[in-house]
Formats: C-alpha cells, sequence, structure tokens
C-alpha cells in the first residue's frame, strides 16, 4: 500500500513537474524575444549598419556558404560569421545554444549514414559492423553540416542584429513580394499572440486545480483548453489585424524612420562582397 501510495505521488509530482517545465518554456520564449529585442537596439558593428545593406550583404553571404565547393573557403566563412557575430556583441555560449547546438545535431543525424553509405577510398572501418568509412562519405557530411551551420549562423545575424519591422521592410526593399512581406509579418506578431495566451492559460489552470484529476477529466481539460487558444487567438489576431487597418495598414511595412545609407555601409557591403569573392576564387585556386 505504501509503496502504491509513494508512486501516485511521484506521478502526481511528474504531471507538476510536466506543467512547471512547459510554462517555463513558454516564459523563456518570451524573454528570449524581449532579449532579442534588446540586443538588436543595443552597440554592435551590424547594428550600426543600415537594414538593406545588412540584409543584402549576408544574403549574399548565405548563397555563397551553401554554393561554395571548398571546405577551406566554407571555414573561412564560418570564421567570418562568428567574427561578425563577436563584434555584434554575442557571445559564442549564445551562438552555440540558439543555432550551432541544435544545427549539428539535426544534419548530423541526416549525414551520419553518408559516411558510410557513399562508396570511396576507406579510411576506416566501424568496429562489429565491418562498415567501410569512405574519405568522400566524410567529405560529404563535412560539406554538409558546413553549410547548414554557416548559412543558419549569417541568418541568425541579421534576425538578431535588426528589429523584425526593419528585416520586413528591408526585404520588401529588396523586391520581396508584398504577400510573402505580409505572412512573415503576421506570422512573428502571432507566435507570441499563442505564447501570451497559452501562458495565461497555463497561469489560470495551475491557480484553480486543487488536486490530481482522473484521466478522463484531464483530457476532457486539455482538449477544452486547446480550442479556448484557438479561440482566444483567432479573436485576438482578429482584432490585431482591424486595428492595423483603422491605422493605415494597406500590407506595405511602412516606420517612422526612413532608410539611410551611410559611407560606412557602402564599406560594409564591399566588405561582404569582398568575402564572397575570396571564397569562390579560393575553390578555384585551390579545388
Amino acid at each position: 500500500m505504501g509503496k502504491q501510495s509513494y508512486l501516485r505521488g511521484g506521478h502526481r509530482r511528474g504531471r507538476r513537474d510536466f506543467l512547471e517545465r512547459l510554462l517555463r518554456g513558454l516564459l523563456d520564449a518570451m524573454d528570449h524575444a524581449v532579449d532579442a529585442e534588446q540586443l538588436a537596439a543595443g552597440p554592435g558593428m551590424l547594428q550600426r549598419l543600415d537594414p538593406r545593406i545588412k540584409t543584402l550583404g549576408l544574403l549574399l553571404l548565405i548563397v555563397t556558404a551553401v554554393f561554395v565547393k571548398s571546405l577551406v573557403a566554407l571555414a573561412g566563412l564560418f570564421a567570418f560569421a562568428t567574427a561578425l557575430a563577436l563584434a555584434s556583441r554575442m557571445t559564442l555560449r549564445r551562438l552555440a545554444g540558439q543555432v550551432w547546438t541544435g544545427v549539428l545535431l539535426f544534419t548530423g543525424a541526416l549525414a551520419l549514414p553518408a559516411i558510410v553509405l557513399v562508396p570511396g577510398d576507406t579510411v576506416a572501418v566501424v568496429p562489429l559492423l565491418d562498415w567501410a568509412i569512405t574519405r568522400q562519405g566524410l567529405r560529404g557530411a563535412a560539406f554538409l553540416i558546413g553549410r547548414a551551420e554557416t548559412a543558419a549562423t549569417f541568418a541568425l545575424l541579421v534576425i538578431l542584429t535588426t528589429p523584425w519591422p526593419q528585416v520586413l521592410k528591408a526585404l520588401r526593399s529588396l523586391g520581396m513580394p508584398l504577400v510573402l512581406v505580409a505572412i512573415l509579418g503576421m506570422t512573428h506578431r502571432y507566435i507570441f499572440v499563442l505564447l501570451e495566451t497559452s501562458v495565461q492559460l497555463f497561469e489560470a489552470k495551475r491557480s484553480r486545480v486543487m488536486g490530481p484529476l482522473p484521466g478522463p477529466e484531464r483530457r476532457r481539460m486539455a482538449m477544452a483548453s486547446i480550442v479556448v487558444l484557438l479561440e482566444k487567438s483567432l479573436h485576438l489576431a482578429t482584432e490585431v489585424h482591424l486595428a492595423m487597418i483603422a491605422r493605415g495598414y494597406r500590407g506595405e511595412v511602412r516606420l517612422l524612420d526612413d532608410f539611410r545609407i551611410h559611407v560606412w555601409d557602402w564599406f560594409a557591403l564591399t566588405g561582404f562582397l569582398a568575402v564572397a569573392a575570396v571564397a569562390i576564387a579560393w575553390q578555384w585556386l585551390y579545388p
């Protein structure tokens, strides 16, 4: 009997711990967004650049990283991305937590079979399985992981060093279709609407539940919470959209401050072009 009570108590604590972790995760996501806005508004090398120049230059480097065919050139682009992040007041810990670790785990899982499936020169053998690890497979896996890490780092630099409305306006200025810009803007806005509504629902549930509920009741409450979350989000989204229209929104991203390109912006764009040109030239000189 005592053992059964202990197990039931542990199961209840597990459920409470799950709700606590979920609520803490939602709050951490909202805190991360606020921290990203503060970083974009702070001092730093990329923060000082015109959003159009910055977006164009980093997009060019992303394309270069995707198509470059030299591991040395790819490593140079990754080092340049890291240097830009450090010059923009980002820490290596932040880069590792937000992009490097996740990309490595995802692309690593995709690239791992290639080291034994791609035919070529054998460099090692997997113990007990007698699978041959080939040089060509290792090279292909290195390219996949390197391109993903470098491109993701450059993309993160755009997002974390530029306020989101300026990113949208810069994309629109560079010729992105209006529909795509509007979808990106609304998606970004309603993600935080869902987060805020979810936090409110979980706090309300935690403050009103006095003890453990039976299984059917928990499932019924979970389904009811999902329905309420969708209804509240849709209602709030409609109100926000009507408020935007009432204030003059017609699809275009408009800011109080107009973009102005300064001399250092042209120097920065020249530097981005030079880095891309060197990476492309390197693969031809040292294939």
